[in-house]
């Protein structure tokens, strides 16, 4: 049986964007324990009594200098499954940055389908609900899971920060690759909203074989015009900084880039610093300033924290996630 008590556990990787989460809630952390073995295992366990609350555990699975994305994975799984043995009447994974979910169909022969292994995971150890940020593919991220699924959609977030500076120019959402039409498309009906003016719409055309990235189409209209390449995360930087050439070749006065998820690996930096970017933003999904790798030039992080307070509270009280992502 469900009780009214809502509870959110921080587990330590994650504890920064936790608990903020937990201030803007209004609530203390539940207090917990993380124990490492000698052998490199290691157990979490709740300190607080869970039966029949309504619980809530905040990791995201992005790998950094001290945990690897598998040992925070597991981590978390290995907590979920503690608390449902512990009798909680409903736990929901709120995990800002969702690792795996890129690889949601088959490219090649015989490859792996991880966005689906991950969900079978979760699903494993008893899990009732997953909450997450801007999924790499909505569809395939909601197909794959069995249990309830919440999609939190950035392009508000972004669209704020952006509207102040764009009121005296034209304006063009650029997708850096097809795949990610739609979702710059979802941002772009934001800024149109915001900024009661229309707002263009362009995409660069990629293709990926392995690591190589080939393709150097532009279709839209962005010369003289400010271009902000919206996409759901950067890692090596590579699909930006073509995109950015791209639009900087065809006159565009302004290039701007946009990720929810600033994953920024090795090299990366060097890649968008050299991509003639007036600035990179991204959420704090994932950790920006972490000890294993060098960040861009003016970046400037959002947090996406008060949102994912709002989203919990919603799902405790029954209210609507999916009116968060309305402007």
């Amino acid at each position: 049986m469900l009780t009214d008590t809502l509870q959110l556990f921080v587990l330590n990787a994650s504890r920064q964007f936790g608990e903020q989460v937990a201030r803007w809630l209004g609530v203390a952390p539940a207090a917990h324990e993380e124990r490492e073995f000698g052998d490199g295992e290691h157990k979490a366990r709740a300190l607080d009594n869970v039966r029949g609350n309504d619980v809530f555990v905040v990791q995201s699975l992005h790998g950094d200098g001290n945990f690897s994305v598998n040992d925070k994975l597991c981590r978390l799984l290995f907590f979920i499954g503690a608390l449902k043995d512990a009798a909680a009447a409903r736990v929901t994974a709120v995990v800002p940055y969702l690792a795996y979910a890129r690889k949601d169909s088959k490219t090649n022969p015989r490859d792996p389908l991880t966005l689906r292994y991950i969900a079978t995971l979760f699903e494993a150890v008893g899990t009732d609900a997953l909450l997450t940020l801007d999924a790499h593919n909505l569809a395939a991220f909601q197909n794959a899971f069995r249990c309830g699924t919440e999609q939190l959609d950035g392009a508000n977030l972004f669209a704020k920060h952006f509207m102040p500076l764009l009121h005296d120019s034209e304006v063009v959402t650029v997708s850096p690759d097809t795949g990610g039409a739609k979702r710059a498309n979802r941002f772009r009906k934001c800024l149109e909203a915001g900024l009661g003016k229309p707002v263009g719409t362009a995409f660069c055309e990629k293709y990926r074989k392995a690591d190589k990235l080939t393709g150097e189409l532009l279709v839209g209209e962005v010369a003289g015009k400010t271009a902000i390449l919206y996409d759901d995360m950067v890692n090596s930087g590579h699909t930006l900084a073509r995109a950015a050439q791209a639009c900087r070749e065809q006159g565009a006065t302004r290039v701007f880039a946009a990720a929810s998820h600033g994953l920024f690996s090795p090299g990366a930096a060097h890649v968008l610093n050299g991509a003639g970017l007036d600035a990179v933003v991204v959420t704090d999904s994932v950790a920006p300033f972490r000890q294993d790798q060098s960040l861009p030039e003016h970046l400037t992080v959002l947090s996406c924290s008060a949102l994912f307070a709002e989203a919990i509270r919603r799902m405790h009280n029954g209210g609507s996630v999916s009116e968060l992502s309305a402007w």
